[in-house]
């Protein structure tokens, strides 16, 4: 075989896979909360110092979560990864199980509901938590100071789509030994270089476009085997935050096709923008791969490509309203990364809990739509749009 590296779609078949005896095509599934061992001995071995192949309890790792963990890694240019429960289990567990009382955090303040949640419950903790406008390198400069443990961001922020320069953070956090971790949501492991560029610890929420169906939960920390395994690990298994063997087999059966999936939503998603800036001459559309995005030619550079998602503004709470209600193909939902195309409010859901002052900041404002763009055909999707604007 060649030794020149295999294309990420390729590895996103492949890379990882442990067969059992029986010499199985797929993925195995194993459904097991505990193992057993051919000795006392080597119950107390396994347990003073595991290895890669070897399992205690499903808390701590399974054989298909293993599979998952070590093909994303792959994919994302990480050393290692932990699989969790939910994208929110990542975010806590690269956070919570990092810092401690006295440290200090800087964060773009654009960020996911849940995200905020976490970063507030850290400061009840006593970690000093500062937050800039992220597209700003200068209030990054002005807030990063020698004793900054970590700084943290969504490289393309929920639900406003603003792209932070990975590169540059990452540069002003080294220089003082910070460590960079990035939610890397929106961006997607098919278009991330975020490690490449700088990052040191990546979460997704797998529930996204990794299982790219709505079926169900998940989530991962990918970093350095030190972080992920004696930073991450030791508070995830012991909190409880590990992903179910179930939800890691359909994590798998997601990522091969999920390079497939996104370029075709991306696809999608260009010739949606496009027809919402052109055709219906909304007055705010909000795509990265659009030229009139403030942070296209980041975004070009950054990620290659704009994305799955979309954002609109309608102008008002009620014409949000109403055009979401004559939707006929878009779904209702707070989901994203879906087969199916998704429509959301963020003022009345995802992001109803900051305060109106703070969405308004943040350009959350009431009339504003977060669409996730589907497999549907994309002319289907307009047409729908369209109607539903009428």
């Amino acid at each position: 075989m060649s030794d020149k590296p295999l294309h990420p779609r390729t590895r996103a078949v492949h890379h990882g896979i442990r067969r059992s005896q029986y010499g199985e095509m797929a993925e195995a599934l194993f459904m097991t909360q505990g193992f057993s061992y051919d000795s006392a001995e080597q119950a107390e071995a396994r347990f003073i110092n595991s290895g890669p192949d070897e399992f205690i309890y499903a808390r701590y790792g399974n054989p298909t979560s293993r599979m998952f963990e070590d093909r994303i890694a792959n994919i994302e240019g990480a050393e290692d990864a932990f699989a969790t429960a939910s994208g929110m289990a990542a975010v806590n567990g690269a956070l919570m199980g990092f810092v401690k009382p006295g440290d200090h955090i800087v964060s773009s303040r654009a960020l996911f509901g849940s995200c905020l949640y976490v970063l507030d419950l850290l400061a009840r903790f006593g970690v000093e938590i500062s937050y800039v406008d992220g597209t700003d390198i200068e209030q990054w400069r002005a807030a990063i100071r020698p004793a900054t443990k970590a700084v943290f961001f969504e490289t393309v922020s929920n639900p406003t789509l603003e792209v932070i320069d990975v590169t540059a953070v990452a540069q002003l956090a080294h220089a003082v030994g910070a460590l960079v971790i990035a939610d890397n949501v929106f961006s997607t492991p098919v278009y991330s270089r975020a490690i490449e560029q700088g990052a040191d610890v990546v979460v997704y929420s797998a529930t996204k476009h990794i299982d790219g169906s709505g079926r169900c939960l998940g989530g991962v920390i990918c970093g350095s085997r030190h972080f992920v395994r004696e930073v991450a690990e030791p508070y995830l298994k012991h909190t409880g935050g590990a992903i179910s063997p179930f939800n890691a087999w359909n994590m798998l059966n997601g990522l091969t096709t999920m390079d497939l999936r996104v370029r075709a939503q991306t696809d999608s998603a260009m010739k949606f923008a496009t027809a919402m800036e052109d055709d219906l001459k909304l007055p705010r559309v909000i795509y990265p791969g659009l030229a009139s995005h403030a942070q296209h030619d980041l975004a070009m550079r950054q990620m290659g490509a704009g994305g799955t998602m979309v954002a609109v503004d309608l102008g008002s709470k009620d014409a949000a309203f109403t055009a979401m209600n004559r939707m006929r193909i878009f779904q209702i939902s707070n989901n994203l990364g879906d087969a199916k195309s998704i429509v959301t409010h963020p003022t009345t859901t995802t992001h109803q809990r900051l305060s109106e002052e703070t969405r308004l900041q943040l350009g959350i404002t009431p009339g504003l739509l977060r669409l996730s763009i589907g497999l549907e055909d994309a002319g289907d999707l307009i047409e729908d749009f369209r109607q539903a604007l009428a």
